[in-house]
């Protein structure tokens, strides 16, 4: 089962669900909130960068996600009879109609 099949039978039985990533209200599911994960690229990269410029990775600190990503699917929350507020809809990073 694609993701498309999944988030079309969650509204077929109007399960209201949230993901960890923006793949799912692209494909049709309500809200996703989840790292970043382009952002979680560039990192990955920068710290691959510094290990081989010789930096011992035991030195290396260790770092927490602090960029996390909102995306919500209008078209889906009126498909449910949801309206999404307002305040939620400023800080989503995008928002599908």
């Amino acid at each position: 089962m694609d993701l498309v099949q999944l988030c079309a039978l969650a509204l077929a039985h109007y399960v209201r669900s949230a993901h960890k990533f923006r793949d799912f209200p692209l494909s049709g599911g309500l809200l996703s909130y989840g790292p970043d994960v382009p952002a979680l690229a560039v990192r990955a990269a920068q710290l691959v960068t510094r290990v081989l410029e010789d930096a011992k990775p035991a030195e290396m600190p260790v770092q927490q996600r602090t960029r996390f990503a909102l995306v919500t699917n209008v078209r889906t929350a009126k498909a449910l009879g949801l309206d999404i507020p307002q305040r939620l809809l400023v800080r989503a990073q995008e928002v599908i109609h």
